[in-house]
């Protein structure tokens, strides 16, 4: 990369305008840092509420709840708030807050580079090149979609798209569809798409768990009284974070919490699917919670419609053209050796989480590569920072999701670790951080050693949660939200060497 001459120097370059990047942003703004940039690949804000359109969209976790606690929204129509209303709300931080002028959308990065010499890092990007003296990767980890294995997949004649890559263009209405996957975003396309599409196979990887969802709209008494009066906003944020908080102990397969969430869930499963053969299908084969455990009042109902059918094995390939029936039809074969003959494929089959791809673009001391250091799978101290890459930090990285709780909670004690860092490294007069190797090797054993004996570990199955070449538990932090939050709360200058530029 060439040198910063030519570049725009800032202070901090912030790359992605998701919930991670515009609560870094908004806390900036707020402390009078006005040297910032966010840049955004897409042509808006939002990250995932903005890539997700799929029909019934929504969040899994209580609107109140999956907001920043220092930017309440009493006007929440929902419980649970569909995509649009999360995006709305995101647009909205990013107005009402004053983050417009930081914001360069259309503008992804190239290569990121730190240069010792000038103690600040090279940012290319497809609209100019920056300076920064520090770097914030706030890319998340939903935001490239996974293609599962599927042989031939280009030869299939239909239409096919991930589901968050939606094709609204598209009309389902009378099709023969492919719904591949069962995760999060499968049981809430499913209920739509049943109401369009003229046939539905359901292909089914493995049978997630799924909780009733108890999903309602808020009435105009309760959203008048949140308006009124913003301390029912706090205590109804408070009390959802304490139940939601409870999970862990299920999580951490303690008795009789799993026990009473396991059976919570197959309860459902019974009372929704009262025949034994289709309910043997849909019955896991793993500890609850060791993969996402899901929640809908309607998924269940959707599968025993008669246009919908349940395909147990994942689907394998695409017949070749040649094989294709008489008509035009497209012809999808599954493990188990059943074909069927399709128009639409949608693909809901999640994210790659744990190799991010924006790790091979950027390079920290010695012109180190962050998907080399990383080889071993995602690792940071304090879930933030990362061994030879000064100044940089990773929001919403290794180790900082949740299986119980609100990701928004982590985002935001995230946030406020990198702002201690920012305000040590002045007070001391260095010009940059780099935090040690021992720090991040201890802080990894740290977390191994709570993951050990979680459900993550311990319960039979494989998830996204964990790293595919390792195995070891690199995108969830294993214990509860508050025990992250007391971790972070205090920024300890002996985990990091404090780097000055030559002379």
């Amino acid at each position: 990369m060439r040198d910063g001459r030519d570049a725009t120097p800032v202070d901090v370059l912030i790359v992605g305008a998701g919930f991670a990047g515009i609560g870094m942003g908004i806390q900036l703004a707020r402390r009078g840092r006005d040297s910032f940039v966010i840049i955004e690949q897409a042509d808006d804000v939002g990250g995932t509420w903005r890539d997700n359109r799929y029909p019934g969209v929504s969040c899994d976790i209580p609107s109140h709840l999956y907001s920043f606690s220092f930017r309440p929204n009493p006007g929440w129509s929902r419980v649970f708030a569909e995509g649009r209303e999360i995006h709305d709300y995101l647009r909205a931080c990013v107005s009402e807050e004053g983050l417009d002028e930081h914001l360069r959308l259309n503008c992804a990065l190239s290569e990121a580079e730190w240069n010792g010499a000038e103690a600040r890092w090279h940012v290319r990007t497809t609209r100019g090149d920056f300076s920064a003296a520090s770097l914030v990767i706030a890319t998340g980890r939903l935001s490239e979609p996974k293609l599962p294995p599927i042989k031939n997949l280009d030869g299939f004649d239909g239409r096919w798209w991930h589901s968050a890559r939606w094709n609204a263009k598209v009309s389902l209405v009378g099709k023969r569809v492919g719904l591949v996957g069962t995760g999060a975003s499968a049981i809430q396309i499913l209920p739509r798409l049943a109401a369009e599409a003229s046939e539905i196979v359901v292909f089914q990887r493995s049978a997630p768990y799924i909780l009733p969802r108890g999903d309602r709209e808020y009435s105009r008494e309760e959203m008048e009284r949140f308006a009124a009066d913003p301390g029912t906003v706090t205590a109804l944020r408070d009390e959802l974070f304490a139940e939601a908080e409870r999970g862990i102990g299920a999580r951490q397969r303690r008795h009789p919490d799993i026990d009473l969430l396991r059976q919570r869930a197959l309860d459902h499963l019974a009372t929704s699917v009262p025949e034994a053969g289709p309910r043997r299908l849909l019955t896991p084969d793993y500890e609850i919670g060791c993969k996402r455990i899901l929640f809908s009042d309607d998924y269940y109902a959707a599968l025993q419609l008669d246009h919908v059918q349940l395909e147990p094995t994942p689907l394998t390939r695409i017949a070749d053209r040649g094989l294709v029936g008489v008509g035009g039809n497209r012809t999808a074969i599954a493990t188990s050796g059943n074909s069927y003959e399709l128009d639409v494929l949608v693909l809901a089959t999640g994210f790659n989480s744990t190799r991010p791809s924006i790790a091979g673009h950027i390079r920290g001391r010695e012109s180190r590569l962050l998907a080399d250091e990383w080889s071993n799978g995602m690792a940071a101290h304090a879930s933030t920072t990362v061994h030879g890459f000064p100044n940089m930090y990773v929001l919403d990285g290794p180790n900082a999701a949740l299986g119980h709780n609100s990701a928004i909670y982590m985002i935001e004690t995230q946030v406020s670790y990198v702002l201690s860092a920012l305000d040590h490294l002045a007070a001391v007069g260095a010009d940059a951080l780099d935090v040690t190797a021992e720090a991040v090797r201890s802080y990894m054993q740290d977390i191994d050693t709570m993951a050990q004996d979680t459900v993550w570990v311990q319960g039979g199955c494989t998830s996204w949660y964990r790293d595919e070449r390792t195995g070891r538990v690199t995108l969830l932090w294993p214990d509860s939200a508050t025990s992250f939050r007391d971790r972070l709360a205090t920024f300890v200058p002996s985990s990091y060497e404090h780097l000055h530029r030559p002379a």
